[in-house]
């Protein structure tokens, strides 16, 4: 393949007259001197106004290198400090330049022009803009002569495996780092991490947290911020708000700050929630527990990064990243003309729903282990399970009889229990079929009226037996029965409508059979008990 160069003609370090310029380092000129570095063509980059120097150089480089062909191209600078300008105008040529990577070799000489020149090199050879290796030459040692050195530098980084290990550590780093160190084990939620991390890190937008009471969005937010803290991206604290608790008259005060003497009770200036928050991360936990006029406000602040307090007359500025989080399904609070659809669309460029406990099973005892954890570091004491103990709260934990219905929190809650009434920090059989029964009591669904009413005519365990469907529709054809003085009266007031559309109609051998098929009689369901 030919071997192409690209370079800038350097006003001062290329520069020269007489037969004293060959006794200077020239860096452009040095590339032909290279023994081990063949150049096909050099397309040297030539300012305005640096004509004569140009054909100085180029006609040296080819006298040093007979092989070289070089291409003079004119740029129009005006100012070569100017990083807008400079990229723009190298970009351009970039654009315009017939690459033809498959037969030809690039490599992009940064050594010459200003340090924004180089630098904007550096970016168009990273973007691929220009498809080539970097090319870095350096002048001789004390003496001055000869061609000095070069380096070729390659910005596909996938090609050092020390860099690439470096990478795929600190990503891994930062994965475990907002699961607080614990080894999750479902594949769909490790994939939601992994997302959630690199927007973390690659964006200032809002992010949305969904999901059911207990999941954890909360924690997973403070990680967030603790994630980007570690890596300077915020400066400021990290605020987090229950927007269930500032509801009503005090929710702009609250959140937007007031000015001393805005109503009654206003004895001094209120920052606000948002002001706190500048240069760093307001959580918004149940957002759309917000009223309207606080959603309007909201949507300005996120926008804008300015707010008008209560009662002032200067807007006020707060440079922060939201984050929140609801447990309801946003766009149905839209519909029901309960939350701003505008502020919802603002909101909701990166959402992650983050599953309950119960959709992740797998995930029970890793997280039993962190728990666990959890309560010997605070309580500075070491609980554990014995061997039985252990395996029957895990086969309890990850079978469909546990609700977990409060999600971590449940979890959180059952293992505290249990190590509290643990003495010596050890949980036992006896601790673990304890907590297993009173969560089983806390999950259990109230009985509902149809339960009620089938209760005394099928039995507990011919009720766990019928759907939810038919133990309405069976409840409620019982509770006619029992208001009627025959069968056939039942039939009359149970199938009114259907019966118009027929010739001869037997209502009693309707209900009867529909009975049987539970295998109920009218004696067994014709009186109430």
């Amino acid at each position: 393949m030919k071997r192409v160069v690209l370079g800038l003609l350097g006003s001062t370090l290329d520069s020269g007259k007489g037969p004293g310029r060959w006794e200077g380092w020239r860096p452009t000129v040095a590339i032909g001197q290279q023994e081990d570095l063949l150049v096909h063509r050099f397309e040297l980059l030539v300012q305005r106004g640096q004509g004569s120097l140009a054909e100085t150089v180029a006609a040296d480089l080819v006298t040093v290198s007979p092989e070289t062909e070089v291409r003079r191209h004119e740029i129009d600078l005006k100012d070569a400090w100017d990083f807008e300008e400079v990229y723009g105008v190298l970009q351009d040529f970039a654009r315009g330049y017939p690459f033809d990577p498959e037969n030809e070799e690039y490599l992009l000489h940064i050594t010459t022009g200003t340090h924004v020149c180089q630098i904007c090199m550096f970016l168009l050879a990273e973007a691929r803009y220009v498809p080539a290796r970097l090319l870095q030459t350096a002048p001789p040692g004390r003496s001055r002569r000869g061609p000095g050195s070069y380096r070729i530098i390659d910005l596909d980084l996938s090609r050092y495996d020390a860099i690439a290990r470096r990478f795929a550590r600190e990503h891994d780093e930062g994965l475990s780092f907002l699961k607080a160190g614990i080894d999750t084990r479902n594949a769909a939620f490790n994939r939601l991490i992994e997302r959630i991390e690199r927007v973390a890190i690659a964006s200032r937008a809002p992010i949305l947290f969904t999901g059911p009471t207990g999941a954890g969005k909360s924690r997973l937010a403070r990680r967030v911020y603790d994630l980007k803290k570690q890596r300077r991206q915020v400066t400021g604290p990290f605020v987090e708000v229950n927007c269930a608790t500032v509801r009503g008259d005090g929710a702009m005060s609250a959140l937007f700050g007031h000015k001393r003497g805005a109503f009654t009770g206003a004895l001094q200036d209120r920052l606000g929630l948002l002001r706190a928050a500048d240069g760093g991360i307001l959580f918004l936990d149940e957002i759309g527990e917000l009223g309207l006029d606080e959603q309007a406000m909201l949507l300005r602040a996120v926008e804008e990064k300015r707010f008008l307090p209560v009662g002032a007359d200067a807007e006020a500025e707060s440079d922060f990243q939201l984050i929140a989080g609801t447990n309801r399904t946003l766009a149905d609070e839209v519909r029901g003309g309960r939350f701003r659809a505008d502020l919802l669309a603002r909101i909701d460029l990166w959402t992650f729903r983050l599953p309950g406990l119960a959709e992740r099973r797998e995930d029970v005892e890793p997280n039993l282990a962190y728990e666990l954890e959890q309560i010997s570091a605070r309580d500075g004491t070491n609980v554990t399970f014995n061997k039985e103990a252990r395996q029957r709260f895990l086969a309890f934990a990850v079978s469909p009889d546990a609700a977990w219905a409060a999600n971590f929190r449940d979890l959180s809650s059952a293992v505290t229990r249990m190590a509290t009434l643990s003495p010596g920090g050890r949980i036992t059989v006896e601790v673990v079929d304890e907590e297993i029964a009173r969560l089983r009591a806390a999950w259990q669904e109230p009985v509902s009226g149809s339960d009620e009413v089938l209760a005394d005519i099928v039995g507990p365990e011919g009720l766990a037996e019928l759907d939810l469907f038919d133990r309405v529709q069976l409840a409620e054809a019982v509770r006619v029965c029992r208001a009627s003085r025959s069968l056939a009266e039942a039939g009359r007031k149970l199938f009114a409508v259907s019966r118009q559309k027929k010739k001869s109609a037997n209502d009693a051998d309707r209900i009867r059979k529909y009975l049987a098929s539970f295998g109920l009689d009218w004696a067994t369901v014709g009186a109430a008990p």
